[in-house]
């Protein structure tokens, strides 16, 4: 318990992502084992799920706040059902005396937020677009571990041959290995295995991806011969993504602000077996890069900077560092990339933009002020382009994905189609 409450010490400062602060702990400790890594990880991302309730449980009379080690006996017992029989052996008097006290609260009188664990103003803003009862469902979702989806490259591979080759593997007891349900491309496992060293992942055959995104390649809809943009490709994997459903034809351009992030995908694209991608650096949408390629795609792809509050099963940390103000501020990057995208599409070509967040702030309200400052765009259903791709799923004019209902982040994506001259 000690180096998991060292670890959620440095987590609970929020100064930065909690992936990247759990990797850098490990490998502090390169001592630790398997279990050990798994145990720690699983703890610490745990309380951070639960957050504001476990520190509503575990306040004093004095109202101080938690130790960590609170935190996590909370965690154990209120969440994962532990007794303190079970957790005997690990306790010395004193953290014997604070599990009693634990095992005696209840959540009478909690207010609907520490509940839900969200933020007030996350909430309020939830529960205004969804109602209280789906708000709360919405929130309970995130508490669970996401699964692991993997897209199959269809340069390299299909789906059935691979799914065939997971299931005669399969060795791990309980892991349900199975065909997304909407993805015709996609694969999901329900434990996350590391995969990044069997064959299939260093031959190409397959990447890590929610099944959400992989969505959102077939509501770009590349064709191939095509000239396709991903205006904030981060590091490729939706770009990738589009590039097999191109296959390998016609021309993709990854354009991002961050080198870093772009370096990344040259090992994938290595694996991938693509010949039509190019990466490029931007310093930002107003980059001359981007001005001599005006009006040049058929397909712009805006996976917008946002507030990633559609991922809390993966980033849990997210929902304790995003704050109002940081909303507003995705706001204007957001209607500017927008814009931005809107310049380089040809006529007839099609923007799509995407967001993981599930606020209407990100969504819909951009998406409706596009096309009020645009009216050469009009908006094409998400539910029409997925039906011509034979992808039953239908959630209207836009495509809104929420964990509880799709099994995915929580998604939001429109298509807008230039008027032909």
């Amino acid at each position: 318990m000690r180096q998991t409450a060292t670890l959620l010490s440095d987590l609970l400062k929020f100064e930065s992502p909690a992936d990247a602060r759990l990797s850098e702990f490990f490998r502090q400790h390169r001592e630790l084992g398997t279990k050990d890594r798994a145990w720690i990880a699983e703890t610490a991302y745990g309380v951070l799920r639960r957050y504001r309730y476990l520190r509503e449980l575990t306040i004093t009379e004095s109202g101080e706040h938690e130790d960590t080690r609170k935190l996590i006996l909370a965690w154990l017992i209120k969440v994962e059902g532990k007794s303190i029989r079970d957790l005997e052996e690990m306790l010395d008097e004193r953290q014997k005396e604070w599990a009693v006290q634990i095992k005696s609260r209840n959540s009478e009188g909690f207010a609907s937020a520490v509940l839900a664990d969200v933020r007030d103003w996350f909430w309020h803003k939830l529960v205004a677009q969804y109602g209280e009862a789906e708000a709360m469902t919405i929130c309970r979702s995130m508490f669970e571990q996401a699964s692991l989806d993997l897209r199959v490259n269809t340069i390299k591979a299909n789906r059935e041959e691979v799914l065939s080759r997971m299931l005669g593997e399969n060795t791990v007891k309980d892991n349900v290995i199975a065909p997304t349900p909407y993805s015709p491309i996609g694969i999901r496992m329900g434990a996350r295995l590391n995969i990044s060293k069997h064959i299939l992942f260093t031959e190409g055959k397959i990447e890590v991806q929610d099944e959400g995104s992989q969505l959102l390649s077939y509501l770009v809809a590349p064709k191939r011969g095509q000239m396709v943009a991903d205006l904030c490709a981060g590091a490729g994997g939706k770009t990738l993504a589009l590039g097999a459903l191109m296959k390998s034809t016609g021309r993709l351009y990854a354009f991002d602000v961050s080198e870093k992030r772009l370096n990344n995908l040259g090992q994938r694209l290595k694996r991938s077996g693509l010949s039509n991608l190019q990466a490029q650096v931007i310093n930002n949408e107003n980059d001359l890069k981007l001005k001599r390629l005006n009006g040049k795609f058929d397909r712009v792809l805006v996976d917008a900077p946002c507030s990633g509050l559609g991922t809390l099963r993966r980033n849990p940390d997210l929902k304790w560092r995003q704050a109002e103000e940081d909303v507003a501020e995705l706001n204007i990057k957001q209607t500017n990339i927008l814009a931005r995208a809107a310049k380089l599409c040809k006529a007839g070509g099609r923007v799509v933009y995407a967001t993981c967040s599930l606020l209407r702030d990100e969504n819909e309200a951009i998406a409706e002020a596009f096309l009020q400052a645009h009216p050469d765009f009009k908006l094409i259903p998400a539910n029409e382009v997925l039906a011509q791709q034979n992808i039953a799923l239908d959630t209207g004019e836009y495509l809104k994905l929420l964990p509880h209902l799709h099994g995915t982040d929580g998604f939001f994506a429109a298509v807008f189609e230039k008027t032909a001259k």
